[in-house]
């Protein structure tokens, strides 16, 4: 999978001059926002493919099943090929939305070796340890906000046993949740993208969701992957897109996007 494709804003690529002048506050913010809005690019794809074809259904005079999902699979296969620091994507649904199965992800991934294959999960009670991912960051976060969301960093047990952050985003049909649209993102595809301009600023820095969970650091106190207590930071991501100051610490929400950057208050 390539690192650095798709990463430039939508101006175009930075350049050594650009970045030179820039400040490395808004360049870690820059990279990060471009890194992520491409990932949300495709969730809002596939959010907007899935509530048309369940107006579809819906129109028809019939409640969905899971066969009906089959038609999204052309437009994932795409944005698995068109994303390359998507790992995975797809649709999860609320329980009660298909009539024939209690639960099913309609989802998408790359293997190993770069194949794009189905995910292919056992959601029985009955028979599933993994049968209620209602539980998850990244299918309560936007249940529960209405707005999209970064999860993680988590091993994902439930698609590829790998460090992961999913991005997801609500899907509503006539006011109702019916479920989150969403992509996975490799750990390690996610560092080496923003790493190296985090490693440009004078202080170590992490970078964390709504919960505190860090995405990425050159903190070695902060962990990728650790919990970090102490500000609301999801007060801070709710609130205008502006430095925020709080425990000794600067927070800056990165340009609209879930993730928080946090440096130490030098002033």
């Amino acid at each position: 999978m390539g690192r650095s494709t798709g990463l430039a804003g939508p101006a175009g690529a930075v350049t050594d001059t650009d970045r030179a002048a820039e400040d490395p506050v808004d360049e870690v913010v820059g990279r990060v926002r471009g890194a992520l809005e491409e990932v949300f690019a495709a969730v809002a794809v596939t959010g907007s493919d899935t509530g048309a074809l369940l107006t579809d259904v819906s129109a028809s005079g019939r409640a969905p099943v899971a066969a009906d999902l089959a038609a999204l699979r052309p437009g994932l296969r795409a944005r698995l090929a068109a994303h390359p620091l998507v790992s995975g994507v797809g649709f999860v649904a609320a329980p009660g939305l298909l009539t024939d199965v209690p639960g099913w992800l309609e989802w998408w991934q790359r293997g190993p070796g770069g194949a794009v294959r189905p995910l292919l999960l056992d959601l029985d009670p009955e028979h599933s340890a993994y049968s209620d991912y209602t539980h998850w960051d990244w299918y309560t976060l936007p249940r529960e906000t209405g707005r999209r969301a970064v999860a993680g960093p988590y091993v994902d047990y439930l698609c590829s046993d790998e460090y992961s952050l999913t991005l997801s985003a609500p899907v509503d049909l006539g006011g109702r949740f019916v479920g989150v649209a969403a992509a996975d993102v490799y750990l390690r595809h996610f560092e080496a993208a923003v790493l190296p301009v985090l490693q440009r600023l004078p202080a170590p820095a992490r970078l964390v969701n709504a919960r505190g969970r860090v995405a990425a650091s050159t903190d070695p106190a902060h962990l990728a992957g650790s919990l970090t207590k102490g500000p609301d930071f999801a007060a801070v991501l709710a609130g205008p897109p502006t430095e925020h100051r709080a425990d000794g610490l600067r927070l800056r929400p990165c340009g609209g996007t879930p993730l928080v950057l946090v440096t130490a208050d030098g002033d």
